[in-house]
Parts: structure tokens; C-alpha cells; sequence
């Protein structure tokens, strides 16, 4: 996996600009903050986004994928107001359950989302180095 940053550019926190690999394309739906039994264990913001990074990790791992395998999320989130809000939270979930990896991403605002409950939507992309599982 090569992270593409270009010179003079300024580095992105949070986020890659762009990643280059080769390996096994898996592609994750979007994911809620319910529990993979459908069940909602925290209702705010951060615990939402809690509860679908770690679904996200553990359909990619019944890939043999890892955290670091992931090379793009994409968020739908409800309220701007409400995702600025929770970045402290978001940041200390996120680094928990991903560590220091930063794929590609995009944190797009909509009018709303299928779930009646859900705060945010995340569907991502990773890719498994050849040989790796």
C-alpha cells in the first residue's frame, strides 16, 4: 500500500489524500450503528459511529482483513453541527479500533437515511494484499 501525497501539499489530518495497492477488492455496505443483531447499544453520534467502524472490521475480517487493509470510508451523516461536535469522541473510538491507519475518506451531510434511529452511515473499501489471507 503506497499513500499518495503530493509535494507541497499540505498533510491531511485524519485522512489520506489518495492510496495505491495491489490485492483482493472487498466492499462493505453501509453500516449503522445497530449491532450486527440489530440492536442499538448507544444511540449518540459517537457510539453510532463506534458500533459501525466495528461492524465494518468484523465483516472485513470474515475476509481475513484487517484495519489496515481498509482504503476508503465513506460517512453519511445527518447533522454537520452534530459530527464537528463529537470529534474528540470520534478521534479516541477511532484510534482505538484503527489505530494510526488513515484511508482515503469523505464525510458527506444528507437529508436522511433509511434507518430512522441512525445518526450516520459508513460503507467502506479495503484491499488484501496478495498472499495475505
Amino acid at each position: 500500500m503506497q499513500i499518495l501525497q503530493p509535494p507541497g501539499w499540505a498533510r491531511p489530518k485524519g485522512f489520506s489524500h489518495g492510496i495505491s495497492c495491489r490485492g483482493r477488492l472487498v466492499f462493505i455496505g453501509g453500516q449503522i450503528g445497530w449491532s450486527g443483531r440489530g440492536e442499538w447499544l448507544d444511540r449518540s453520534f459517537a457510539g453510532q459511529f463506534r458500533q459501525a467502524l466495528k461492524n465494518i472490521l468484523e465483516i472485513l475480517a470474515q475476509a481475513g482483513g484487517k484495519p489496515e487493509h481498509l482504503v476508503r470510508l465513506t460517512w453519511y451523516v445527518l447533522d454537520r453541527k452534530e459530527y464537528l461536535a463529537s470529534l474528540k469522541e470520534l478521534g479516541a473510538a477511532y484510534r482505538e479500533l484503527m489505530g494510526r491507519h488513515y484511508p482515503t475518506m469523505a464525510v458527506v451531510q444528507v437529508s436522511g437515511l433509511v434507518e430512522d434511529a441512525a445518526r450516520l452511515e459508513i460503507e467502506a473499501t479495503a484491499v488484501i494484499p496478495e498472499g495475505a489471507a
